[in-house]
């Protein structure tokens, strides 16, 4: 039993990452006051352009450049439609994720089956060996491990920074940062291109280091776990984090389970299995999304509606 809570918390870790860096890209694209359901599809162009670029450059850290820039360039289109365009934003999103599948589907195709030479998970000396805590947190790549500075990194900066301030200035009242001479408009393209640079990389981490494969639809909707995260988070890094793990952990368990020949009578398949996050993100919204959504941002309640 205790291997089996060491390999889930492992899990965890190592497939909520990519959750992780979608939920946190996301958190400031809300904070702005926009929502950006395309994040799936960041997320997607993401992991497809770290696969191909750690394929043709041989080197994952261009590919995770070349993630960074296609997730910015897909939230780039959403925020020109919904900011500059007025359209509705929830619709959109889910427009440009279509188009990030789209895409991908087309261009991925020649990245089916093909191997490269992606990240490696990395012991760290000493803090590795450590007795469940190292199994759990310290035999990752590199991309996680950059995840555990990103979380205090985006709190600090929503929180204790003047940029922070003007991000959540442009979501809140946006008309009295303008009074300031602030650009809110400006403001807000910004957030929502970080937020899809960031679901980028998590595609790249999802794609070069956790699968290490490139598939069509690689995601599999962990974007949109990402996005329901923010809103039970309320955008608050530190508990974005803790619902990334969680549905991490929700991930690790099916394997885990069907690893071992655990059988539960409702849940006798792996189909079944698997459906076990999905439904968790579920029951998690029903319970708290209607509360979170409430405390949104001034400029969200009217997506919200």
């Amino acid at each position: 039993m205790s291997l089996l809570i060491t390999e889930v918390c492992a899990g965890a870790i190592a497939g909520g990452t990519c959750i992780l860096y979608a939920a946190v890209g996301e958190s400031f694209s809300e904070s702005a006051g926009v929502v950006n359901l395309g994040v799936e599809g960041s997320m997607l162009v993401g992991a497809l352009a770290g696969y191909a670029v750690t394929a043709e450059a041989g080197n994952p850290w261009a590919g995770v450049i070349g993630a960074a820039v296609c997730g910015a360039v897909l939230a780039a289109v959403h925020a020109w439609f919904v900011l500059s365009r007025r359209s509705n934003q929830l619709a959109t999103g889910l427009v440009v994720m279509f188009l990030g599948l789209g895409l991908t589907s087309l261009f991925g195709a020649a990245y089916v089956a093909r191997t490269v030479e992606s990240f490696s998970a990395w012991d760290v000396p000493g803090l590795s060996s450590i007795p469940f805590v190292g199994p759990v947190l310290f035999r990752h790549d590199p991309l996680t491990y950059l995840s555990y500075a990103l979380v205090p990194a985006a709190w600090w900066v929503l929180y204790r920074s003047r940029w922070g301030l003007l991000i959540r200035g442009a979501g809140e009242r946006r008309h009295v940062l303008e009074t300031y001479g602030h650009p809110a408009l400006g403001v807000q393209y910004g957030s929502v291109i970080l937020g899809g640079a960031l679901a980028g990389i998590g595609g790249a981490q999802l794609s070069t280091a956790y699968a290490n494969a490139w598939f069509e639809n690689t995601s599999q909707g962990r974007g949109f776990i990402g996005a329901a995260v923010v809103i039970f988070a309320a955008r608050q890094p530190f508990k974005v984090a803790a619902g990334a793990y969680l549905f991490g952990a929700a991930l690790a368990l099916s394997p885990a389970l069907q690893a071992r020949n655990v059988s539960i009578p409702i849940l006798d398949n792996q189909f079944a299995l698997a459906s076990i996050p999905y439904v968790a993100i579920l029951v998690v919204l029903v319970v708290l999304g209607r509360k979170r959504a409430a405390e949104a941002p001034e400029g969200l309640k009217a997506v919200f509606g």
